[in-house]
């Protein structure tokens, strides 16, 4: 019998329709979610919009609007610091394994990850370059023989996502991003663990500082409480 792939739930659909739309910069911070507009142009009930609208708060994405409703939430720089730190720990330990036990994998389909995510660049589709930026981070995940760096790692990527666009959309050029990704794969190929994990660390490092110093005028917000804070199954 064939294991059955599982489909994503309509929740989960409308979930990830939002979070694209604010990480391409088309809902931008304090912009007000309308749950019967939304569900209007996904074409769904209300239900699985209000669902979906209280995971994302759950997430930090969205902040309760003055009176009702929710609208979405403002970049927390110190969490964006804090959650990139944590990465640059997972991502290094990540490239480290995968220098260690995938080098052949990774000389095979690696590539062909730094490909796409150039043609993404060149497609100046947001979309498609956060994409392919998740899909190269998620090989070396799979090529650290390690299950829990992935598992670890996907409870943060919805915030990453948004970080992700502001960067894009404000900050480091697309095209050094993968200069960036090809010298870790390089690393990553020629088994050189050391120089993959600093280098993966450095790339993470980087980008936080940058995004962090571009949201230092940004007006202050209410810190996220990380306890409330679930992951998405």
């Amino acid at each position: 019998m064939r294991a059955l792939t599982p489909q994503p739930t309509l929740v989960d659909q409308v979930y990830q329709a939002i979070l694209s739309e604010i990480s391409e910069g088309k809902l931008g911070p304090d912009h007000r979610l309308i749950q019967e507009e939304i569900a209007e142009s996904l074409g769904v009930s209300r239900q699985p919009v209000q669902q979906a609208l209280l995971l994302l708060r759950n997430h930090g994405l969205l902040r309760d609007a003055p009176g009702r409703g929710l609208m979405v939430a403002p970049l927390d720089p110190e969490h964006v610091r804090n959650l990139y730190e944590v990465r640059a720990m997972l991502d290094g330990l990540a490239s480290r394994n995968a220098a260690e036990r995938g080098r052949e994998i990774a000389g095979k389909e690696g590539p062909a990850f730094i490909a796409r995510g150039r043609e993404a660049v060149s497609s100046r589709s947001i979309a498609r370059m956060i994409a392919t930026d998740m899909d190269f981070h998620f090989f070396l995940y799979g090529l650290s023989g390690n299950p829990l760096v992935a598992e670890m790692s996907s409870s943060h990527w919805s915030y990453l996502r948004r970080v992700m666009g502001e960067v894009l959309l404000h900050g480091e050029t697309p095209g050094d991003i993968w200069d960036q990704h090809e010298k870790i794969l390089a690393a990553v190929i020629s088994g050189d663990s050391q120089e993959a994990e600093t280098t993966a660390r450095h790339h993470i490092s980087h980008a936080s500082d940058r995004l962090v110093s571009g949201l230092a005028s940004y007006p202050k917000v209410e810190p996220i409480a990380v306890a409330s804070r679930r992951s998405r199954s």
